[in-house]
């Protein structure tokens, strides 16, 4: 008997819906094109950064085009893994697998193909060392978050989140094919600001993760403890931001960093206080102020970068 996660893609009413666009929208839905907008948000700036100015555009695009086949394939594989919990959280009962729109086989051999694909183009148009770190960077969330860490601890997307801080060592591998301590101090950037961005959203859709029997920290502690967290991470994060400026930056970047992440800190600060006050607060609020804060910081860092290149 087919359970309803396996259940053949376009049955019953949904197969009279399905046309070539409404297909080729279900495979990009897979990709979970939003996320991956934000990753490459911190890629071209990390780029810029090691350039020292502008790096060679075939080389951006070539890179960006790489870095995107690459988070699309986790994501896909992300789907297929996660099709049991997705069908019963609200807030992923569209995707495709919970809907019914790609088969999971589909989804699987979809995501692996970007895999491939991702590491081919990032070998031949930039180097090795990028494309591994692409192939790692799949491996350690389908494999480490996805599938050990995801639905065994409250710290899932504190280690989990390390997948997401791979485009910037990416961006640097392809412009310098090397590594070094300024790529090294984004990448803890972002795994700092991972909780910080997560946490709000996981505290909107707590019975989402309990229905689905994700512990999430928001499930398993008290909404107190979380916001506490919330804190310390924002602080860390912020910290690990002005490391860069004596590191490799000039002041646009320092002087842009430290009001970017004030503003932070006051969001993430309110955030505590309005539930230790027994507030109704809305966790949200920070969740898109974290976006803001990546998106300014990157900004900055490639502003910085032209200025004094």
């Amino acid at each position: 008997m087919t359970s309803l996660a396996e259940a053949p893609a376009g049955t019953g009413a949904s197969q009279a819906r399905r046309t070539p666009l409404s297909v080729v929208a279900a495979y990009v839905a897979l990709t979970k094109p939003r996320i991956i907008e934000l990753l490459l948000v911190s890629t071209v700036p990390t780029m810029f950064l090691a350039a020292h100015g502008f790096p060679k555009l075939g080389l951006v695009l070539a890179t960006l085009a790489g870095g995107s086949l690459a988070a699309g394939s986790a994501n896909a594989l992300n789907c297929y893994i996660d099709r049991d919990i997705d069908v019963v959280m609200t807030r992923t009962a569209r995707r495709p697998l919970a809907r019914h729109t790609v088969t999971p086989r589909a989804a699987l051999v979809f995501g692996i193909t970007l895999g491939v694909l991702a590491t081919a183009l990032l070998w031949v148009t930039t180097n090795l060392l990028a494309a591994g770190l692409a192939v790692a960077a799949i491996l350690f969330y389908v494999l480490v978050y996805t599938l050990l860490l995801k639905r065994r601890t409250s710290q899932n997307i504190v280690w989990g989140g390390a997948a997401g801080c791979m485009p910037v060592l990416i961006g640097w591998a392809a412009v310098t094919g090397s590594l070094g301590w300024a790529p090294l101090v984004l990448f803890g950037v972002i795994f700092f600001w991972t909780p910080p961005h997560y946490w709000p959203l996981a505290m909107k859709f707590k019975d989402d993760y309990a229905r689905a029997g994700v512990p999430m920290l928001p499930v398993v502690a008290t909404p107190h403890a979380v916001a506490k967290q919330i804190v310390a991470y924002s602080w860390a994060m912020v910290a690990t931001s002005l490391v860069l400026w004596p590191l490799a930056t000039g002041w646009i970047y320092g002087a842009g960093a430290l009001v970017n992440g004030a503003v932070f800190l006051v969001g993430a600060h309110r955030l505590e206080r309005g539930i230790a006050a027994g507030r109704k607060v809305k966790p949200m609020t920070l969740f898109h102020l974290s976006i803001q804060y990546l998106t300014v910081l990157f900004a900055l860092v490639a502003i910085d970068a032209l200025v004094f290149s």
